[in-house]
């Protein structure tokens, strides 16, 4: 059926315009056309791509000479550049810029894609050469990008299905198809949802409390809609602000209510049956390809091993954390009685009366230091940073194609003025972009014949849209985000490895997040933030005692927050570190899930797995907990910096000739003990938290 459709697309498509897609790109630095992509070019291109990318796995089966590391492994992992290529694009904009014809292409193209995953990986021809390789790897004085590279071809395919009988390949191929749809729908529905739900105020009272430039934001909607009175959405440029100041505590609770409940209401929207049926099928293929569950098979690749591994560490911090939450909970909710009467502190209190707190703590809230993070400005900090750190320049082209007018486009070199990134950055919210923050790629660096291709890399954003009378102000949480995203874009960016499947981010999911969590360290730091906080009307540099406020307020319900993160881990391994076949009701198996991190009480009408997009639709499943395990890196991995100078130049080159440059080319351990010069320790994240 697939097959028909395709080839009846392709009579009716344009062969000069799919054609784009499927060629070398003729644009400066091969940076992808969008302007010339049509969404009907996508079908057949992907199909082009595909059998383009069967031909040379064709080529490599089809060669008598004995199977080497280079006519084998090389040539496998440098084989299907088209079509990685063209999903990168594809795949970015159903999340970035999508809509109904996107999201359709994608519901028949994944399909597609997962067969012919299945295709390499099942393809029996194909693994005895690799195998044959592998068998051989202690006699073939391998460097140790090689050696990895070989390992982890090798895994690719045992850990795949590989070595299975001819009928469980049938069922792992099955599986899988289900799984790429199934995922695709929870994200669509995801979206839907977000984008499904509308606040109108009319009466002007019940703004009170809002910061102005939420109101301005929420009124110039109204008036795009042609309405009367402001509009609040659930993207967090308004739905944060909204729950975070407004006085009117029916309204927050009406807000917090339908963020809760996206895909949970029964509707043509609801995600249980697509959670529940994720879940099984993770938990089939792992039971397929031999594992217990579908955590053990994640997490034999990454820095934690095991679930029983992750469990101690979950454990272990919230030995730790939870006295201070409950502590900070008590503080707050006697605080929240105090102040307004409130007798029982419901999930839409929290970000409020914590914030009122905070600045009766601190005298400090974010409505004060936003003049001081005017957008364009925190970039360019940002950029400053990178400059310092790591001798890179950052200028903006108008010669690059984006994808939408609100993408700016860099050139980003080194001093020598060499080319080592194109920057995509995309910061508003919109129809058709999914909510949250991202790094992504367009196109991963590696080095062929000689030649070093360079990434082209994007940060993708929400943050609250210039007004007619303001400029974009960041929250310092935003500008937090926005240096955590950058973190990652760095990994990218300065990528130096020879093959493209080791290149940049492409590592051990709980090492992932070291680069992009360090980063947020800067913007805490006095000589970081002279860089960039000035004042946007008065161009007056932050007041030092706003600086000081902000770091002896960074560890302000630390024990909360940390209480929060480890519980939506827990029920990340909740889901995947079991047989879920006996979970019949999401809701309560997520008050199971929940009982040992719960402060606030359960809002029956929310469920937290129906939109958890982070575990069921991207690529955090069984390792929502590498964000913990992540901070552990990064403030070990602070403290060197802290030692030397948050600029020493001699710590920065470590850092980016053992972490940020090396890829995935070595087991995180060895870069980060080479970065360090010993294991992580977790006191210095104990001891930054305020936790001991």
């Amino acid at each position: 059926m697939y097959c028909k459709n395709i080839s009846f697309q392709l009579m009716k498509t344009n062969y000069n315009t799919m054609k784009v897609l499927t060629s070398k790109f003729n644009t400066k630095y091969d940076t992808a056309p969008f302007s010339k992509i049509n969404n009907e070019d996508y079908l057949p291109a992907f199909q082009e791509g595909i059998a383009l990318a069967k031909a040379e796995i064709d080529a490599i089966v089809a060669n008598n000479d004995k199977p080497t590391f280079e006519n084998t492994i090389e040539a496998l992992d440098f084989s299907g550049y088209t079509l990685d290529r063209l999903s990168s694009i594809f795949f970015n904009l159903n999340s970035a810029e999508t809509n109904d014809e996107i999201q359709k292409i994608a519901q028949e193209v994944s399909p597609l894609l997962s067969e012919f995953g299945n295709d390499i990986t099942l393809n029996a021809d194909l693994f005895s050469k690799v195998k044959a390789v592998y068998d051989q790897k202690d006699s073939l004085n391998l460097n140790p990008e090689q050696a990895t590279l070989l390992d982890k071809k090798y895994k690719g395919f045992s850990r795949n299905g590989a070595n299975l009988p001819e009928d469980k390949k049938n069922i792992l191929r099955e599986i899988d198809k289900e799984l790429s749809k199934t995922s695709l729908k929870f994200g669509e529905n995801v979206l839907a949802e977000t984008q499904g739900f509308q606040l109108h105020i009319i009466d002007e009272n019940d703004l009170s409390g809002l910061p102005e430039g939420t109101i301005e934001a929420a009124r110039s909607l109204a008036k795009s809609q042609e309405s009367e009175g402001w509009i609040f959405t659930l993207d967090y440029p308004s739905y944060i602000p909204f729950v975070t100041y407004a006085d009117n505590r029916e309204l927050r609770k009406q807000m917090a209510i339908a963020s809760g409940a996206k895909g949970f209401q029964n509707n043509k929207f609801d995600n249980q049956e697509n959670v529940l049926k994720i879940a099984q099928l993770r938990f089939d293929r792992a039971q397929v390809l031999g594992y217990a569950t579908h955590a053990h098979f994640v997490l034999e690749e990454r820095m934690a091993e095991n679930p029983e591994k992750v469990k101690t560490f979950a454990t272990d911090l919230l030995e730790k954390a939870k006295p201070a939450a409950l502590r900070e909970f008590a503080e707050l909710s006697a605080f929240a009685k105090k102040r307004d009467g409130i007798e029982q502190l419901e999930k839409w209190d929290g970000a409020y009366y914590s914030e009122k707190l905070k600045q009766e703590l601190f005298n400090l809230d974010d409505e004060k230091l936003k003049p001081y993070f005017q957008l364009e400005k925190v970039l360019d900090g940002a950029f400053t940073v990178a400059q310092k750190l790591y001798g890179l320049t950052f200028e903006e082209s108008f010669e690059i194609d984006k994808y939408h007018e609100e993408v700016t486009t860099y050139e980003v070199k080194d001093i020598d003025n060499n080319l080592v990134a194109v920057f995509y950055a995309d910061f508003f919210p919109r129809k058709g972009k999914r909510n949250g923050a991202w790094m992504t790629s367009y196109k991963s660096q590696f080095i062929k014949e000689g030649t070093n291709e360079r990434p082209h890399i994007s940060i993708v954003c929400n943050f609250t849209k210039a007004t007619e009378t303001k400029p974009s102000l960041l929250t310092f949480n935003e500008v937090t985000t926005l240096f955590h995203e950058f973190g990652h874009a760095l990994h990218g960016m300065l990528a130096n490895t020879t093959y493209p499947s080791l290149s940049g981010t492409s590592v051990y999911w709980d090492f992932v997040e070291l680069p992009s969590q360090i980063m947020e360290n800067w913007c805490y730091e006095p000589e970081a933030l002279a860089l960039f906080a000035y004042h946007y009307q008065t161009d007056e540099i932050i007041p030092m005692e706003f600086v000081t406020k902000i770091k002896e307020s960074a560890s302000f319900q630390e024990g909360m927050a940390t209480m929060r993160q480890l519980s939506f881990g827990i029920l990340d391994m909740g889901w995947h570190a079991q047989d879920p076949s006996s979970i019949k009701d999401i809701k309560t198996f997520e008050l199971e899930q929940f009982a040992d991190t719960q402060l606030y009480p359960d809002v029956a009408e929310n469920a937290m797995s129906t939109s958890f997009s982070h575990i069921f639709q991207g690529g955090y499943s069984s390792g929502y907990y590498s964000y913990k395990w992540a901070e552990v890196l990064d403030a070990d991995a602070f403290e060197f910096f802290q030692e030397k100078g948050i600029f020493n130049k001699e710590v920065a080159d470590k850092f980016k000739d053992n972490i940020l440059s090396k890829g995935g080319t070595e087991h995180p351990m060895i870069l980060y003990k080479r970065f360090r010069g010993h294991e992580p320790s977790p006191d210095a994240l104990l001891k930054r938290a305020g936790l001991i």
